[in-house]
């Protein structure tokens, strides 16, 4: 596959969906799969977290196109790249706010998609750098601050329930929002003290306070069941036989 760059087709109409996905494939894409609606589309970026998602801006159904994108967007910050028959001014306009990538115009060509998806890969690939170069966490005594639409956010430890790793990304997760950085999962554990936080699994770091209960292999923090790796259980029962 090509730099394992996976990409989700949300397209309502089978065919066009089908025709994409053997291009996709052709040049050497990974497919996640072709979704028809807007619901559908948004539990397989939930699940997958594809690379780049190609969205028809017109889909059927109780979601267009441009709400999908939008609820996408409130948990996960994936490049979208919408397919469009209708150009009209209004329907551009609405798109521009979920902050697209590109757009492409059916119907298109092979040439037009190739290229189109190449300069939202280069286009990431340069944010995520910068992005790893910009601090997004500073931790200050019993708080962090988030970097979030440019600014910096606050958040307090003791909210923070745990953090989790996901591809190229950290999600970290409070009592009532999660807040995603392109950081890695060690880096961010190296800033969090050690007192309050313990990685448990090779996805996961814990606020060792907001445990609930730990069991053979997995633990659980507000409902949410964490796998526990076994060269960590032992650090961990170290740990909480000491608070």
């Amino acid at each position: 596959m090509k730099d394992s760059v996976r990409i989700l087709i949300v397209e309502d109409d089978m065919i066009i969906g089908a025709n994409l996905s053997l291009q996709l494939v052709n040049l050497g894409y990974e497919v996640t799969g072709i979704e028809s609606r807007g619901e559908e589309a948004i539990a397989h970026a939930m699940a997958n977290t594809p690379d780049i998602i190609l969205m028809d801006i017109n889909l059927k159904g109780a979601l267009n196109g441009i709400e999908t994108v939008a609820a996408i967007q409130n948990k996960k910050d994936i490049p979208i790249i919408y397919l469009t028959a209708n150009s009209d001014e209004s329907t551009f306009s609405r798109a521009k706010e979920t902050r697209p990538k590109a757009f492409i115009t059916k119907p298109f060509n092979k040439l037009d998609l190739q290229r189109t998806i190449e300069l939202v890969i280069e286009e990431s690939k340069e944010s995520r750098h910068h992005q790893n170069n910009t601090a997004e966490v500073e931790v200050m005594n019993d708080r962090i601050f988030v970097r979030h639409n440019g600014k910096m956010e606050k958040v307090l430890l003791k909210d923070i329930l745990y953090i989790e790793a996901d591809r190229n990304y950290c999600s970290i997760k409070t009592i009532t929002v999660a807040h995603l950085l392109s950081s890695t999962l060690k880096s961010i554990e190296e800033k969090l003290p050690a007192s309050r936080f313990i990685r448990v699994h090779r996805s996961f770091v814990v606020n060792i306070s907001k445990l609930d209960f730990v069991a053979d292999g997995y633990l659980e923090i507000g409902r949410k069941v964490i796998p526990l790796g076994k060269s960590h259980k032992e650090m961990l029962m170290s740990r909480i036989q000491a608070l």
